[in-house]
């Protein structure tokens, strides 16, 4: 069985779609021209299985990373979307119903659930938010109507890991034909593998790592073969494409995805267990952290961990402090997303926190503080961060 190494090397990169480079070729095109009528013909016939057929079925660039991602993944096929949250309401939107309801993590990602809350319920779907710590009690919260359950590990900021496993078991025992779906950005589809869990759907902001760079957008969700071509034939009419070139930029950037995220492993295990020992910090909420929650469940089910962590201080920061904490960083920048080469740093507030926690808010009173440990000396970094804990002493 090839390992991921290789896969990532490898996927998507047949002589079709390269044509005899080392990449995949860019192929920009809206009109696909054909030469015959029977051509025509074969080419709507074989328009969901990679025939050249209209620009918005995508060209060779999307179909090269399509392959790749779907065999990454061990899915059955691959959608691609302009952002990750276009992703994740798409994938969604190919699976409801009025009257449906959905059951998702409250410590899903904030656009995520605003999406349920703000969009869907218009809709008449509602959406019920489980404490992101719940297992095989799920059970207890489907209805007849349940339609999807919607999973994040780990949890968007505080970076709990669930119980996957307890949680698909209990709802493949009462409800089989329910959709799973999962936010699997942080794993970046390599740490840890959702369809070999029996999910049914991986959705990926491939802005994060897959692109690497901070310099495009993109989505992805993987699905299994129950679920490809209602979610392949739904994105489709729902209009969801991205460009050829930031197509072409994912699939660069799968080639050093397992090198990169080695390095960001390294650097942000190092800067975690400092962190661990420093006097300000209360908590570190890293998964590869023994006293992290659900430490247990990310040891046992992924494959190693990504940058992006976050730590509780002990006390809340003004104002004042926070501003003078957060502007004086040499190499942390503040900035929404992550995933880059580059090392990020944001806050927040346990208040901000509680009012994005639905199922049950938070246990702590400090600051937050979320960081993205990119590709720097890790000794910088950490020089960096012990001056910033100067800054709130002085």
């Amino acid at each position: 069985m090839k390992k991921i190494d290789t896969i990532l090397i490898n996927a998507g990169r047949s002589k079709r779609y390269t044509q005899g480079a080392v990449n995949s070729v860019i192929q920009r095109a809206s009109s696909l021209i054909f030469d015959t009528v029977e051509h025509q013909k074969c080419a709507t016939a074989g328009s969901t299985k990679g025939e050249l057929f209209y620009g918005r079925r995508g060209t060779l660039t999307h179909f090269s990373l399509q392959d790749a991602m779907t065999e990454l993944e061990n899915g059955a096929g691959c959608a691609l979307y302009p952002c990750g949250t276009a992703a994740v309401s798409n994938a969604i939107l190919a699976f409801v119903k009025g009257g449906d309801h959905i059951l998702m993590s409250g410590a899903a990602y904030e656009p995520t659930q605003k999406f349920c809350t703000k969009i869907l319920s218009k809709l008449n779907i509602t959406t019920t938010f489980f404490k992101h710590s719940i297992g095989n009690e799920i059970s207890l919260l489907i209805q007849p109507n349940t339609r999807i359950v919607f999973l994040e590990s780990p949890a968007s900021i505080t970076m709990e890991v669930q119980n996957i496993p307890a949680i698909v078991n209990a709802i493949r025992a009462k409800a089989p034909n329910t959709i799973i779906m999962i936010d699997n950005t942080w794993s970046a589809g390599i740490l840890f593998n959702a369809l070999k869990h029996d999910i049914d759907i991986s959705i990926q902001a491939g802005t994060k790592y897959l692109i690497g760079h901070s310099d495009a957008m993109i989505g992805t969700a993987v699905a299994n073969e129950r679920c490809w071509a209602q979610l392949r034939e739904n994105s489709y009419l729902m209009g969801q494409i991205v460009d050829a070139d930031t197509a072409y930029l994912a699939s660069r950037g799968l080639r050093t995805l397992s090198t990169r995220l080695r390095q960001h492993q390294e650097s942000s295990m190092k800067v975690a267990e400092w962190l661990a020992v420093q006097p300000e910090v209360l908590r570190v909420n890293h998964p590869a952290i023994i006293n992290s929650k659900g430490h247990e469940f990310w040891l046992r089910d992924f494959n190693g961990s990504s940058g992006l962590f976050s730590f509780i201080l002990k006390e809340k920061l003004n104002t004042e402090r926070l501003e003078n904490y957060l502007n004086n960083f040499s190499y942390f920048s503040m900035a929404y997303s992550w995933g880059g080469y580059e090392s990020l740093i944001l806050t927040n507030q346990p208040e901000e926190l509680t009012l994005i926690r639905p199922a049950g808010g938070v246990d702590f009173n400090g600051t937050l503080v979320r960081l993205h440990i990119g590709l720097e000396n890790v000794d910088d970094l950490i020089a960096d961060l012990k001056a910033g804990f100067v800054r709130l002493r002085n």
